[in-house]
This record gives C-alpha cells, structure tokens and sequence, in this order.
C-alpha cells in the first residue's frame, strides 16, 4: 500500500510566503511543497535556498516551484499574496486591491481540479477569504483565514510580561477581524485557570499598572509598527499558519481562533471573521459558541457590520 505523502502548495514568494516555506521545512510540517509566485525567478531563488537548508535540517522534504497547473493533487494551498503596504494604511484598505488578485489566481487554481483546503494569510484576511471560498466554490469549511491567531498570539505575550508568567500558563483569544475593529472578550480570559477578571479584583494594588484599553490597543495596532519598520510582518505569521496547517495535517481536533464562516453562530450568517473553531483534516469541523457578555455580543456584532461593509464597497468596485 502506498504511504500518502502530505502536499503543500504556496502561491507568493514574497517574506510571508518565504518565511512560511522555511517554518514548515524547519518543523517538517510536509513532505511536498510547491512554490508558486508571478516572478518565476524569486519562486526559484526561494526553493533553492529552502532547499540548501534540507542538509541541516534533519528533514527530507520534496520542495519545488512550480504553476496553478501543478495544484490539483495538493491538500493545502496558502495564499499569501500581497498588496504593497504603505504607511498610513489600515488593512481594509488593501481589500479591493487584494481581491483582484485573488480573483485572477484562484479560478486558476480550481481549473486544477483542486479539491483540498485553502488557508489564507492576504490581509484583508477576513475580506479575502470571504472572497476566496465565493470563487472557488469550495465548501465554506475549506476555506480558512488566519484570522485573529496571531492577534491572540499577541494578547498572551502581552499579558505574560506584564504578569510575569510564561505566555502559555494565559489562556485568551482576540475575535472578530483581523484588524482595527476586533476585541478581546475578556470574561474568557484565563491564566493559570484563573479569570483575568478576578485577578484583576483580587491583586489591585499589584495588577494597578494593567490597562485593559491598551491591551486591545496593543493587540491591534502593533502589527502597523512593524510593517513601519520592516514591511512585513513575517516570523509570527508563519509560525501561526504553520501550526493551523500542522492541526489540518494532523487531524488533530484543535482549537484556533481562525477566519471562518458564520452559519447562525451568534447570530450572524455570510460573515468570515475570527472565532475560535475546531480544525480538523476535513478543515473547520465547529465553531465553538461561547456566553459572551451583553457588551462582548455588541462588539463582535459591530466588527461584523463593519466586514459586511468592506465585503459590499468590494463587491461593488470591482463588479463581482
């Protein structure tokens, strides 16, 4: 019997895609990667130099570059293309942008005959994705955003250092977009088991320098500092998507807060936004449903009208 080898395919070369090819060579995530990107030139500079690292890696995989053509047997594709950042920005104004983009890759990538799952790192990652499952039709759970991971990601270091602790011992996640409307529902924030709430309540005196405003100001706006400073944020992200892929691979039945479709959860439809959602081989198995405060509810209502908008200003511009 054959042993199925685990394929996966990155379309954009550029330092997300690159880094993101790196993470999952150095973590053996896969044992088949393809590279594909318009400037043929960078996609093999960027498999060659993947592959001189195999030798010190321990790891043996299979990396090459290759064309949309090359798709239809791959199980992950990552769309990690990008609209040049400019300073001033805010993500959704790449949106229309990001959605011309995909809409000449991914018709492309489905004449393939693709049938796997596509995880999306394109900022506007809630806007694209939405648009990414639309074109190509796929069942609405194959098609995942990083959403708000890396944001959570963020939250937990945040609140480490302020606390002291190891990052792992917080347990909370940021939700909604990926981008300036998203919010921390904190009643479900933990560390060490522990409400946040009522350790705020319990160590006043020692906890009095903790800012709940700036946390999610911290959690939001951190990323523009450093596309500021470097264009890009790349390690984070790469780390991020590598394990999203690594529980799809897997099938391991984990829980990451991800860009996915509403189907009545909290109320809401047509919408893909970050929520934490169980991803499985088959992609996102449920959305897990939790008691959110009155206020919680109203901010995950109001990032959701304000995707809605974007979607709809997108639709419009381009004629969808």
């Amino acid at each position: 019997m054959a042993i199925e080898r685990k394929k996966i395919g990155i379309v954009g070369c550029g330092n997300v895609g690159a880094t993101l090819g790196f993470y999952l060579t150095v973590e053996h995530i896969c044992d088949d990667m393809v590279l594909i990107d318009r400037n043929e030139k960078k996609a093999v500079a960027e498999m060659l130099d993947l592959s001189h690292s195999l030798g010190y890696s321990g790891n043996n995989i299979n990396i090459k570059t290759g064309t949309y053509a090359d798709c239809g047997n791959l199980d992950v594709i990552v769309i990690a293309v990008s609209v040049p950042y400019k300073p001033g920005m805010v993500r959704t104004d790449m949106a229309a942008g990001a959605v011309r983009i995909i809409r000449e890759i991914v018709p492309e990538i489905m004449a393939s005959g693709f049938k796997g799952i596509f995880v999306v790192i394109t900022n506007p990652v809630d806007v694209v994705t939405y648009y990414v499952q639309k074109l190509s039709g796929l069942p609405d759970e194959r098609v995942i955003g990083t959403g708000t991971s890396l944001d959570s990601a963020r939250l937990r270091l945040y609140l480490a250092q302020v606390m002291g602790v190891d990052p792992r011992s917080v347990d909370g996640f940021v939700m909604g977009e990926h981008g300036d409307s998203q919010f921390i529902p904190w009643s479900l924030v933990s560390v060490g088991s522990k409400k946040f709430t009522e350790i705020l309540k319990d160590n006043p005196e020692r906890l009095k320098g903790i800012n709940l405003e700036e946390a999610d100001r911290y959690t939001s706006q951190i990323a523009y500092s450093i596309m500021e400073a470097k264009g890009a944020t790349t390690y984070g992200i790469a780390a991020v998507t590598g394990q999203i892929i690594r529980a799809i691979m897997e099938d391991e039945n984990k829980v990451f807060p991800v860009s996915t479709m509403f189907h009545g959860e909290y109320g809401m439809e047509d919408i893909y936004m970050g929520i934490p959602a169980v991803l499985t081989s088959h992609g996102v198995k449920e959305l897990v449903e939790y008691h959110l405060t009155d206020e919680e509810q109203a901010s995950l209502a109001k990032s959701a009208d304000f995707l809605r908008a974007t979607n709809a200003s997108v639709k419009e511009e381009l004629l969808l």
